[in-house]
């Protein structure tokens, strides 16, 4: 049916973890070409996460990734591309080829300036989320009980607006709840949530609440159904039943057209029932037995990504 992913942390995976014969093209990871196309993978949006405790310069630490991303597609290039927008998916497609979109997890990344902003934009970054579980010049994290309450900082308005006038996808996952509902009322665009869960379903300040949800479907944005085991459900594994009671849940809530997935791959405990993107079945056989309609798992895999991502990207 196709698939687009709003999250997975490979580049990085395999930059720390993988040996000599790890590459994009296969790994022993959640996420290669191979896998991606057994998936049946139309995009994959590429993370590059920076962990602010463990980097003195996230700036520094970013532009190595991206470099790694683009070796990687450059060496792959006859099965995956670059994209940056419908056109791209599009064109990508009639090659057969996967399509690959940069991001950006960490918006300390840009280190307070605008400019910064600007030139990831030129290289060719197409969504960024604001904050992981640090506070940074934008905003708070939701890790911590002491910032949920706390919205985005004057520079992260600066942020939001210019997100918009570049078109650039706002990315709340991590962000605590104040700072989602300032990009709520500030962005003049839809946002998203990439990989996160309801909080309804599971108590996690990871996931959205059934508010933030329905504000997230007028806005017109969607959210990532996350495979991380703890943002699911109770027990030791990340369960495909977990995620299709998130899922019915969230349509219940918000309607079909919020949710598509962001499953985290890469970046996430490894006790799954869907162990890496090439069996994406396990979940559409699921949504089958529990009655979602044909048309609907196809908003939940691709289309309601597709739109978005034309509503946003310029």
């Amino acid at each position: 049916m196709g698939v687009i992913d709003f999250h997975c942390d490979t580049i990085l995976r395999i930059m720390e973890e993988g040996g000599a014969k790890d590459s994009l093209k296969k790994n022993d990871f959640n996420v290669d070409i191979e896998k991606l196309k057994k998936g049946d993978y139309i995009a994959q949006f590429f993370a590059m996460f920076v962990n602010l405790g463990e980097v003195d310069n996230p700036l520094e630490a970013c532009l190595k990734m991206i470099d790694r991303f683009y070796m990687e597609l450059d060496q792959n290039n006859d099965s995956i591309a670059f994209a940056d927008g419908i056109s791209d998916i599009n064109e990508n497609m009639d090659k057969n080829k996967i399509s690959a979109f940069l991001t950006i997890e960490e918006g300390a990344t840009i280190k307070g300036s605008i400019e910064n902003l600007r030139n990831f934009y030129r290289l060719g970054v197409r969504l960024m989320t604001l904050t992981w579980n640090y506070p940074n010049e934008i905003g708070y994290p939701n890790c911590k009980e002491c910032y949920m309450d706390k919205g985005l900082t004057s520079f992260g308005h600066d942020v939001v607006y210019e997100m918009n006038n570049l078109g650039m996808i706002i990315d709340v996952s991590h962000l605590s709840d104040g700072g989602f509902y300032d990009v709520a009322r500030l962005s003049k665009k839809p946002f998203v949530a990439s990989h996160s869960n309801a909080r309804a379903k599971k108590e996690s300040c990871r996931n959205l609440t059934d508010d933030m949800i329905k504000v997230l479907a007028k806005k017109g944005g969607v959210m990532g159904i996350n495979f991380e085991r703890s943002f699911l459900g109770e027990g030791d594994i990340s369960r495909v039943d977990y995620m299709v009671d998130h899922i019915k849940h969230i349509k219940n809530v918000g309607g079909i057209d919020v949710i598509s997935l962001g499953t985290d791959f890469d970046g996430i405990d490894q006790n799954l029932e869907i162990k890496n993107a090439g069996e994406m079945y396990k979940l559409i056989d699921k949504l089958k037995e529990a009655n979602f309609t044909e048309g609907e798992i196809e908003k939940i895999l691709h289309l309601n990504a597709i739109r978005v991502i034309g509503d946003i990207l310029n």
